[in-house]
């Protein structure tokens, strides 16, 4: 069993609301949110899994957590563009969270997708960061790249955000999964705003076993499905991408999708 706590603070750190409970906590919070304001998730119990919902447009989201506490940081001005234009708006919100179940834990899934996952963001996995983001706008951030938002024909705001590497040709992604997973296949989905974007025609994925495996692209908004087994993986990086020949510098990453299951289930 565990000990669950939501609690809403304000910019000051004080407590506008709070609510418990064991294994599973179902709360509204009746109010405005504000410049400033957080979502505080509390557990006894680490290292393992829950769901998550921060807010009722969104999905609700698995995760592994590994810190007793995660602090969301509600997105305002122009951090909010990559998000639902209806996401936190209002004066009634239903938040909520519980210990996963049994069946969830040992499920095939989507592995990657973490819809609550924010920028700089440690003990809540899966978590993407990069080296480079462009201009540091929301809307190109690495972790659109597992909100599991797969709209790629256009880009900028929601639902068009992706992972922009401002050019940079030594860009990379890293996923994240915060314990061992095993899986069987990889996709990704390029940004296809056609002829705004570039595309890529080979890339690298790093695993943290120390294997590599090299993957090929074409000029599409289909998904790239690449069948790759692997066990006991920790974490993932995509990088050495390599652009097509065309005029357009603008190569993006709108998804990555990993479907496998947890190596070590509960």
């Amino acid at each position: 069993m565990a000990d669950l706590k939501i609690t809403i603070m304000n910019k000051e750190g004080e407590n506008r609301f709070q609510a418990t409970g064991r294994d599973q906590v179902l709360t509204v919070y009746e109010g405005e949110y504000e410049p400033g304001d957080s979502i505080v998730f509390e557990t006894t119990d680490t290292d393992t899994y829950y769901v998550i919902r921060v807010d009722d447009c969104m999905d609700e989201a698995y995760v592994y957590l590994t810190a007793e506490k995660v602090v969301y940081t509600i997105p305002f001005h122009e951090k909010r563009v990559s998000y639902n234009p209806r996401c936190f708006t209002g004066k009634r919100h239903y938040i909520t969270m519980r210990r996963a179940k049994e069946f969830e834990n040992s499920s095939y899934r989507n592995l990657a997708k973490n819809v609550m996952d924010q920028h700089g963001d440690l003990g809540c996995y899966p978590h993407a960061f990069a080296n480079v983001e462009t201009r540091g706008e929301s809307v190109f951030a690495a972790r659109n790249a597992i909100d599991g938002i797969l709209a790629n024909k256009s880009h900028g705001p929601w639902p068009y955000e992706s992972w922009g590497i401002n050019t940079q040709d030594d860009a990379e992604i890293t996923l994240d999964f915060g314990r061992p997973v095993d899986f069987d296949q990889v996709v990704l989905y390029t940004r296809a705003d056609f002829p705004h974007d570039n595309w890529w025609v080979k890339a690298t994925l790093i695993f943290s076993d120390g294997t590599e495996e090299i993957v090929e692209m074409e000029k599409s908004a289909e998904p790239h499905m690449f069948h790759v087994e692997k066990k006991n993986i920790t974490w993932i990086k995509l990088c050495n991408l390599i652009k097509a020949d065309d005029p357009s510098p603008f190569p993006a990453l709108s998804q990555i999708e990993v479907y496998g299951v947890n190596s070590y289930t509960e």
